[in-house]
Parts: structure tokens; C-alpha cells; sequence
């Protein structure tokens, strides 16, 4: 078999970016790929199905995952074939390969590496030597890369070898590309998965009627009584163990005695190399009582240096070098270390060799799949069936199955203790919500509503199953557990499936590993994460599963709900909601705090400042299912959103860091500078003229040539002058302080953009590529690369906000100079980014273009011992440091 048979073709019409790809396909495949990037449900698999027949070659497909893997055997056969049984041209396994073979990575990866060698054992299975000579004889010459991204390394060494031997068109699909990875691993994935040909993006996909409009919504709770005690008890622990440990007289006395302490002018070199805890250790000291020498003020570059506070963050660093990284330089002390160890063991501040007193691996864990969960999972299911009735398509995902809370007794009071599959389920049987429309699939156990199973039955004819068999719960005959024998153990997913899609099922529990990937159901219309997955691919691969397009149904929107357990005890909310922070660095919504805007992150969703109490919560979350209820509305603000907009913009903002709003503040100092200054002014005047003729009237006697009296006109504006100077410069300061910064930014962006495009790492044609900036009503100030490939405007990015951010430990420091009237000097520091750090020449480049395009400055290498000193000095001094830490890199449709 030399190409396809005849006749195969897609049986629906094509969405309308399909149509561009496929109009474009020839100029696309010219350097031998297609890479498309395109959102979960926007319809990759079919197109790369058709990219398939077009080449017409026998082709390898590649799959993240089992169930992935026979989503694009089912789809071909379902969409294109259109029969109900696989051909035999068709293989999953890569031992045994076909006209078309598809299989996992990991498959591919264990065949062609780990098996025995052919010569060794000629009854063992195929060896990779094998493998590639069998694809060869196939002649396979189209590779078809589903999701090849964040793969394990040696699977990327086994993959660019396949590529190698074979020679073949590569088809990349993916829905999240690794712009967030280094230079070196962003070229090895495209010297894979070739250059992105084309990006669509959600809003695009929505205003095309591709996807659903949809809404992530965050629902709260705070721990149990039991988890509060448990959290509680750490804290005080842990906040014991600190105050125990800055009064350590051992610990005091071996950092007393520590060479750095004692003669730091002697181990300049070391300290240079140990910035952070020689930082750390005069902390401890000066906490503990011990006066800083003036030798060390000379260290830092400073005649005088307000000490930090020892806190938490401080000691983890001192106690890290004590304990692991510099423990050789405390000789004899080896007794008191060993103690200390276990001590911090003892209290949790210890978890495989990491030491932190404000993390804990168990309160994580715990937070994370908190048993309030369960009552925020129920009263999710309470709102949305109000809200839907018999037209909710829910789905549950949790990440375990929790066998052990399905009993064989006739009752089922086990405490719901844990998070999972069954706990959720008998949270809503035992509650009564959901009315009698749960469903459970697992791979291992399914369970039914008693009520449906005619349809079960119903179903199983049509696919011609033959009869399930079924038994009651022990302990509510209004539930069914499906025996998964014979055929139907392959085919319960699809079965189940379609019940739900009819309706005998309401609400769906399953595992983020059955249903998070490759499953699809497009009548969803609400889904709950229940899962504490923190990975982005994982997470947007499951959040996807809610946004599909239902056919025949125009009106669909999808809610999609996140369960976070807020820590009281935390400023910041603690580890769920930092793991919400994770999840939402890739996902695109309506923006809840700038009206009608579409953008990534967290800080969309309008996140309260704290989440320790109790009523602030549930205020929150009845406000949240206020918002939750409008999905008319929410129809409504997406078209206004994308009518906004023509196209994704990746940018820096850096936000105005000040607690008032940044208009009244300005139009404030303003008003009152103006104010004052024309007072003052005024008053400056008439008490000079007033002067002037009181003493002229006096004086005039006195003058008797024209040179007196131009000395007398001279002294008389000087003493104006000087009284006049105070107020002028409060407001000189003033305005430089609220000037446009945006104009700044521009300017680095520019030298940015210069350089990258002479180290040809931006390719795009000159006139292509420019940067914009702006400022908002706000405060905050923008900026993105406009035109160039994706990847040019991530790099462009990246890069800008190392430059913007405070300084760290770069190869080189961009020493920008300016003056003031050619007088007052001021200086600030700015890293060069990593990317182009690594050489001299690159960093020397940046140089130039930002004397052309900034101003003045000097470059400044930090691998030295001089250049170390000026490093902890760019540290202590950066402007950077000023401003505010939250600069964002964000997606905003424009």
C-alpha cells in the first residue's frame, strides 16, 4: 500500500481558519513542516488528519498520551472513514507498524531504545535498528507531532534521531509552544517541530464561532477545624523554633568567628561569591546584638545602610549554608549541626534537604485537597442546577479515585475525609444534590443513576455491545455499578459518554487522567477543577474540555470553576492560591478589573487582597455566583471584548506602584503645586516691589550715578531669586516625578530591538518590527514588540523585563548615566539580559545602541572581583528596586 485509498473525506465543512491553513499548506510545507499552535477544541486533530491524506505518504502520528492516541484513530475513522471498525492498514502499535501508525511517545521513545539487539536475540522484539528500517520499507515521509512539547529529554534525543533517519514533512500541533524556555531549548524544539507557521488564538476562535464564550470562576473556603489546627500548630512551631534559633548562642558564636565576619577586607573574593548569605549573616548578627564594623560599610559601597529585619527568608538562607552548602568552613561544629537538623526535621521546616519556614510540603498537600473542597464542590452543584435545570453538562475532575469510600456494606457513613472520585460522589448522594444524575467513570469503576439505565441499554444496542451487566449500590439501590467485562470494558468511556451527552446523566465525576485529555464531550457546560494539578498543559488540556462549540447549540457558555483553600494564616493566601497564580500564567479570559478586556493571569479574576476571614469570603463567593448566573451577559462581553481588539499583543506592564490612584494623585499634586507656586509667586512680587519702592523712596538720596543704581536693581532680583528657588524646584521635582516613563521604556525597548536583530535573534525585515509603549489612565505603563513571529515578541519580552527588574547576579550591568543641567548626576543599573550576557561582543552591542537610543552609559563585567563588588553595589542601589515588584508579563487582546 503506497497511498490512501480512495474517496476519504472530511463529512462536515471546514472551520474558517482550517480553510486558510489548508489555502496556504504548499507555501507552509516549502521548508518541510507545518507548525500550527491553536487552543484545545479549535479543531488540530482534524486538520492534521487532512494535512495527512493531502501528503498522501504513510505517516507516523505521535501522541502525549493512550488516550490521545486513540482519539486520533477514532477520529479518522468517525470523520473520515466513517465506519465503525478500524482498517488493519491501520496500527497503534510502533513494533508493528502500518500505512498509518500511531502511538505514544513514550512507546516510540521504549521500542526504539530499550529493547534487546536484534543481533543478540533474534526472537526478541524489533530493536530501534529494526524499527527504523521497517518505517523506511513503509516509506513513511509524514510525521505528524501532537503536543510535542515539555517532553522528557531523552525522548527529544529519540525523536531527532526518528527525524534524521526518516527525512520526513513534520506536521506540529500544539496548543501551548514553550515560549518560557531558554534560547537553546526554543531552538531545538523548532529544529523538531520547524517554525510556527500560524497562531490562533482563543478570542479569534470565539468571534468565528470556533468556541464557546466562557469564564473562569474561583470559589473559596477555608480549612477545617482540624486543618486550621494543624496549620496553626506549624505556624506556632515553626515561629517558636525561629525566635529559639535567633538566640542560639552556638549559631551566634559560629558566624561570630566566621573569616567574613572577622576580616572581610581579607575574603573580598569569597563574600563577592556569597552575596546572599554574607547578606544574611549581618543580618543574624546585628539582630542578635552585634554591632556591623565600618569595614563592611566599606564592603557594601556604603557610608551607612539601614539593616533588614531577620525574618523568615534571611534565616533560610543562613541556616542553608550552615547546614549543607558551607558547611566545611565550620569545623567542629559537626555535634551542633546534626542536632540542629533534626530539630528543623522535628518542627517540618526540613523536606528532602530544602529548608523553609514559611512552606511545608504536608500543609501544601493538605490545602490543596482540602476536605472544604467537598462543601464548595456541593454548593457549586446547588447554583449551577438552579441556574440550568435539566440542560446542566457538568464534569468533576479530581486527580485519585478513593476506592476505599465505596463500601460492600448496606450503609455508607464513612467520613469524608479525603479528596477524589468517591468522596465527591457521596458528598452529592448523601447532600441529595444533583438530584439523582451523578455519574462516575473511572477506568476502573462506573457508576449510574438507576433511572438511566434504559438508556444504558438503549445505548449499548446501537453500538452493538449486547446487554451491560449491572448491579445496586449496597447502600442506595438508586445507583448502579457497571460491571466492566468483555467488550465493554474498551468501549464504556464512549458509552458513558453518550448518556451524558442525552442527558441520563447530569453531572459526571471522573479523573483528570480518564477525562482531562483526549476526552471529548462538546455539551459541556460547566466544569469543576477539583484537581491540584499546578502544570499549565495539563491544566488548559482540562479547562478545554468546557469550551468546545456544541452542535446545535448557539447559545452554550461555559463556566469553569476553581476550588482554592485560602491559608488565614498567610499574607498572601498561601500555597493554593499560589499554585491558581501557576495555573493561570496561559489562560485567556474577560478580564474582571479594566471592564471589557481580554487577558492572561491571575490578577483578571480580581482576587481579593485577603482571604483570611471568614464573611470577606463568602461575600466573595456570593458575588462570584452573581457573576456566574449571567450567561447571557457573559455572551455579551465577550463580543464587546473582541470588537476591541484584532489580534493578541504579549507585553511588559509595569504598574503604577503607588497606593492612590494615580490620576487624582497626579491632577492632586498638580492642582496644589500650581496652586502654591502662583501664591508664592504672587506674594514674591508685590512684597519685592512693595520693598523696592519702600526703599528706593528712602535711598534715592543716597544713589547718585547709574552704575549704583544697577547694583542696588542687581541686589535686589538676587534676593528675589533665591526666595523665588525653593518652590520652583518642588515643582520641577514634582513634574519629573509624574513625567510620562513611558518615553523611558520606548527608548530601552528600541537599543533592545537593535540589538537582537544584530545578533540574529530576531530575523523579521526592519520595517516589519517596532516597539510601542504607552501609559494607561492608571499609571501603569506598556510595552510590546509589534509586528515579527510569536517567538520574536516572547524573546523581546523575556528580555525587556530582565533589563526593567531589579538587578540579580548578571554577567554584565548597563550603567546608564544621566545629568541634570549638566550638574546633578544620577545613575542607575540594569541587567543585560541572559540572552545576550553570554558574550562580550553581544553585551558591547547593547551597549552602543542604548548610547544612541538612551543616553549615556557604560558597560560593567561582573565576573571579576571588582566587578563582584560593583554587583552587590548595583544590588543595594538599583532603581529597579524602587519600583514596584509586580511588573507583569501579560496577553492582552488589542
Amino acid at each position: 500500500m503506497t497511498e490512501f485509498p480512495a474517496g476519504i473525506k472530511f463529512k462536515y465543512e471546514w472551520r474558517k481558519y482550517q480553510v486558510r491553513v489548508l489555502g496556504e499548506l504548499e507555501a507552509y510545507l516549502s521548508n518541510g513542516s507545518l507548525h500550527v499552535v491553536a487552543p484545545p477544541g479549535s479543531g488540530k486533530t482534524v486538520l492534521g488528519l487532512e494535512v495527512m491524506l493531502r501528503l498522501n505518504r504513510p505517516t507516523l502520528i505521535l501522541a502525549p498520551s493512550l488516550a490521545i492516541r486513540e482519539q486520533w484513530i477514532d477520529r479518522f475513522r468517525e470523520l473520515f472513514l466513517q465506519t465503525d471498525r478500524k482498517p488493519e492498514w491501520i496500527s497503534s502499535n510502533i513494533r508493528k507498524p502500518a500505512f498509518v501508525t500511531v502511538c505514544t511517545y513514550q512507546g516510540v521513545h521504549a521500542a526504539y531504545n530499550n529493547l534487546p539487539d536484534e543481533e543478540k536475540n533474534g526472537d526478541a522484539p524489533a530493536s530501534k535498528t529494526n524499527i527504523t528500517r521497517e518505517l523506511k520499507r513503509l516509506g513513511v515521509k509524514t510525521v505528524i507531532l501532537d503536543e510535542a512539547h515539555h517532553l522528557k529529554n531523552e525522548w527529544w534525543y529519540t525523536l531527532e534521531r526518528l527525524k534524521s533517519h526518516l527525512s520526513p514533512v513534520i506536521v506540529g500541533l500544539t496548543a501551548t509552544p514553550p515560549y518560557d524556555v531558554t534560547f537553546a531549548e526554543w531552538q531545538r524544539y523548532l529544529e523538531l517541530n520547524g517554525t510556527v507557521d500560524t497562531e490562533i488564538t482563543v478570542p479569534e476562535l470565539i468571534r468565528e464561532g470556533d468556541l464557546c464564550p466562557h469564564q473562569d470562576y474561583v470559589y473559596y473556603s477555608l480549612p477545617s477545624p482540624g486543618e486550621y489546627d494543624r496549620i496553626n500548630a506549624f505556624r506556632r512551631d515553626v515561629d517558636t523554633l525561629f525566635r529559639e534559633l535567633q538566640k542560639d548562642p552556638m549559631l551566634i558564636e559560629a558566624f561570630a568567628n566566621h573569616p567574613a565576619w572577622v576580616d572581610p577586607a581579607g575574603y573580598l573574593e569569597w563574600i563577592f561569591d556569597h552575596m546572599s548569605f554574607y547578606s544574611a549573616m549581618l543580618i543574624f548578627l546585628h539582630h542578635a546584638g552585634k554591632e556591623i564594623p565600618p569595614v563592611h560599610l566599606q564592603v557594601l559601597g556604603q557610608e551607612n545602610i539601614r539593616v533588614p529585619a531577620l525574618d523568615y527568608a534571611w534565616m533560610e538562607v543562613l541556616l542553608e549554608f550552615y547546614l549543607q552548602g558551607g558547611r566545611d568552613t565550620f569545623i567542629g561544629r559537626e555535634e551542633h549541626q546534626v542536632s540542629l537538623e533534626n530539630k528543623l526535621v522535628r518542627n517540618g521546616v526540613t523536606e528532602k534537604k530544602q529548608i523553609s519556614f514559611r512552606y511545608n510540603g504536608r500543609l501544601t498537600r493538605m490545602l490543596t485537597a482540602s476536605i472544604s473542597k467537598l462543601n464548595s464542590i456541593a454548593d457549586i452543584v446547588s447554583f449551577e442546577s438552579r441556574q440550568l435545570g435539566d440542560r446542566l453538562r457538568m464534569v468533576i475532575l479530581t486527580d485519585y479515585i478513593r476506592k476505599e469510600w465505596k463500601v460492600a456494606s448496606p450503609a455508607n457513613d464513612l467520613p469524608l475525609d479525603k479528596m477524589g472520585v468517591f468522596p465527591v460522589f457521596e458528598k452529592l448522594r448523601r447532600s441529595g444534590t444533583g438530584g439523582n444524575r451523578v455519574g462516575v467513570l473511572t477506568g476502573s469503576i462506573v457508576v449510574v443513576p438507576r433511572a438511566a439505565l434504559g438508556v444504558l441499554d438503549e445505548v449499548m444496542r446501537e453500538m452493538r455491545l449486547g446487554k451491560a451487566s449491572v448491579k445496586p449500590l449496597p447502600y442506595d439501590d438508586s445507583y448502579a455499578e457497571v460491571a466492566l467485562t468483555g467488550t465493554i470494558k474498551d468501549e464504556i468511556t464512549r458509552v458513558v459518554t453518550c448518556m451524558f451527552e442525552r442527558g441520563a446523566i447530569e453531572i459526571l465525576i471522573g479523573t483528570k487522567s480518564l477525562l482531562g485529555e483526549g476526552w471529548d464531550a462538546p455539551c459541556i457546560n460547566t466544569l469543576i477543577l477539583a484537581s491540584f494539578v499546578g502544570s499549565f498543559v495539563l491544566s488548559n488540556q482540562m479547562r478545554g474540555r468546557a469550551i468546545r462549540v456544541e452542535k446545535g447549540n448557539a447559545a452554550k457558555t461555559g463556566n469553569i470553576w476553581h476550588l482554592v483553600c485560602a491559608d488565614p494564616t498567610s499574607p498572601t493566601g498561601g500555597d493554593d492560591v499560589e499554585l491558581l497564580r501557576r495555573r493561570f500564567k496561559g489562560f485567556l479570559g474577560i478580564s474582571d478589573r479594566e471592564g471589557e478586556k481580554i487577558e492572561n493571569g491571575v490578577k483578571r479574576l480580581d482576587i481579593p487582597a485577603t482571604l483570611c476571614d471568614r464573611e470577606i469570603i463568602e461575600r466573595r463567593n456570593q458575588r462570584t455566583f452573581e457573576e456566574a448566573g449571567g450567561r447571557e451577559r457573559l455572551r455579551g462581553r465577550w463580543d464587546a471584548a473582541v470588537r476591541q481588539g484584532v489580534h493578541l499583543v504579549e507585553e511588559i506592564k509595569v504598574p503604577y506602584p503607588g497606593v492612590e490612584k494615580f490620576q487624582e494623585v497626579k491632577r492632586l499634586y498638580l492642582q496644589k503645586t500650581l496652586k502654591y507656586l502662583f501664591v508664592e509667586l504672587g506674594f514674591i512680587v508685590s512684597s519685592v516691589l512693595n520693598v523696592m519702592f519702600y526703599d528706593f523712596a528712602r535711598m534715592s538720596s543716597r544713589i547718585h550715578s547709574s552704575r549704583m543704581l544697577f547694583t542696588v536693581l542687581l541686589v535686589f532680583l538676587a534676593v528675589g531669586f533665591c526666595v523665588i528657588l525653593p518652590p520652583a524646584v518642588k515643582a520641577l521635582r514634582l513634574y519629573l516625578k509624574y513625567r510620562d516613563i513611558s518615553k523611558d521604556i520606548r527608548k530601552i525597548g528600541c537599543a533592545l530591538l537593535r540589538t537582537l536583530q544584530d545578533e540574529k535573534v530576531i530575523l523579521s525585515p526592519p520595517g516589519e518590527v517596532s516597539v510601542e509603549a504607552y501609559g494607561d489612565d492608571s499609571g501603569a505603563v506598556y510595552c510590546h514588540l509589534k509586528g515579527g513571529s510569536n517567538y520574536e515578541k516572547s524573546v523581546f519580552i523575556n528580555a525587556l523585563k530582565e533589563i526593567i527588574s531589579p538587578v540579580d547576579n548578571p554577567r554584565y550591568v548597563i550603567v546608564r548615566e544621566s545629568r541634570l543641567w549638566s550638574r546633578l548626576k544620577q545613575e542607575d543599573y540594569h541587567a543585560v539580559p541572559e540572552l545576550l550576557g553570554k558574550r562580550k561582543a553581544s553585551a558591547e552591542c547593547l551597549r552602543r545602541h542604548w548610547e544612541e537610543e538612551v543616553g549615556a552609559c557604560r558597560l560593567v563585567f561582573t565576573r571579576t572581583l571588582e566587578g563582584r563588588k560593583f554587583l552587590l553595589h548595583c544590588r543595594v542601589n538599583s532603581l529597579a528596586t524602587k519600583l514596584s515588584d509586580d511588573i507583569e508579563h501579560v496577553n492582552v487582546w488589542r
